[in-house]
């Protein structure tokens, strides 16, 4: 089955939120709608499950026109940032609260609830009190709940929004682990790029209402459209660089490209690419350090720019160093046509 939503379009008043979206999810896929905070992600996501009006556009499911269908009869299961978990009610009976109001029977809501227990690692759980649970415990509780009645769809909104970064990546791999053994589609929405890039098969980014950028998740990566989104993406070093018979010369050698004929292209870098390395191709001088836990990042000014890269050791300011480049990892972007 195909999630398809053509021409979405969500307005508050004379704010447009999402504007004309079109967005494909196929079979087993994971599709995450990545973008800063206020880009439209939520409502988005709502007016997929219903929960929002589209001002115009439609949202379909194998071909069947969901626009007008109520949110409890389109079969999407939505897991909510905040959780939204009753405290009045134990593990066992929040996670068989949708399965209770679909009318399963009780003994069946129990074994197929405590089979979601399972798959979340959660066995012995079922009487406990949801408030007398971790954040991460609470995040699985809400995993569970959403997958209990075997929707056709799973929504998730910024699942690990409410989780504290030191437990964030031990959930994230689990998190993973589960979508990927149960194989519902999954629609996730965040402004967070290791969740975006950890967990989908498709990315989908939103700027100021408007999808700017879709494609398989290594492609995006690797080839943002814009250099507007290669920054968002973590992109904080770029130069301009030759091109010509499909060879880029950045200053430490050539990186193949795609684009026809000469001009000029974009060669950017994430801090984790360009290392202060005494054999480096790139010579400057320190302007800022930063301690980062395990490395430090600096600012380094040279001839082609300012550029940002790790170290391993607390390069005074001021002081000369020299930058190696991982080429493989470069991200291309070719500039806009002029008057574009």
């Amino acid at each position: 089955m195909t999630l398809t939503v053509t021409n979405a379009t969500v307005r508050y008043g004379t704010t447009v939120a999402v504007d004309a979206a079109n967005l494909t999810l196929e079979g087993a896929e994971i599709v995450a709608v990545l973008g800063p905070s206020g880009s439209g992600k939520t409502s988005l996501l709502r007016a997929i499950a219903g929960l929002e009006p589209l001002t115009s556009g439609t949202v379909t499911w194998g071909g069947e026109d969901l626009t007008r269908v109520a949110p409890h009869q389109r079969n999407f299961g939505l897991m909510f940032q905040d959780h939204a978990l009753f405290s009045h009610h134990d593990v066992l009976d929040n996670v068989a609260f949708g399965l209770r109001m679909r009318g399963v029977e009780r003994g069946e809501r129990q074994r197929r609830a405590q089979d979601m227990l399972e798959l979340v690692g959660l066995v012995g759980f079922d009487h406990r009190r949801v408030d007398h649970l971790s954040g991460g415990e609470r995040q699985r509780v809400a995993l569970a709940r959403a997958l209990a009645p075997s929707p056709r769809l799973l929504m998730l909104d910024e699942p690990l929004a409410s989780v504290d970064r030191e437990r964030r990546d031990q959930l994230a791999r689990e998190l993973h682990r589960i979508l990927r053994a149960n194989g519902t589609p999954t629609l996730l929405v965040t402004h967070d790029l290791d969740e975006a890039f950890g967990f989908a098969d498709t990315i989908v980014i939103l700027d100021r209402g408007r999808i700017v950028q879709t494609g398989p998740t290594r492609a995006v990566w690797r080839r943002p459209h814009t250099l507007a989104i290669a920054r968002f993406l973590g992109v904080s070093s770029d130069i301009a660089c030759p091109r010509a018979s499909g060879l880029v010369t950045t200053p430490w050698g050539s990186v193949t490209t795609d684009a026809p004929g000469t001009g000029t292209t974009i060669v950017g870098f994430r801090p984790t690419d360009l290392r202060v390395n005494a054999g480096g191709a790139v010579t400057g001088r320190v302007v800022a350090t930063w301690f980062r836990r395990d490395h430090f990042v600096v600012d380094v000014e040279t001839a082609v720019g300012r550029l940002t890269a790790h170290s391993s050791n607390p390069e005074p300011v001021g002081s000369a160093v020299a930058l190696a480049a991982d080429l493989e990892a470069a991200v291309l972007v070719e500039p806009a046509p002029t008057g574009a």
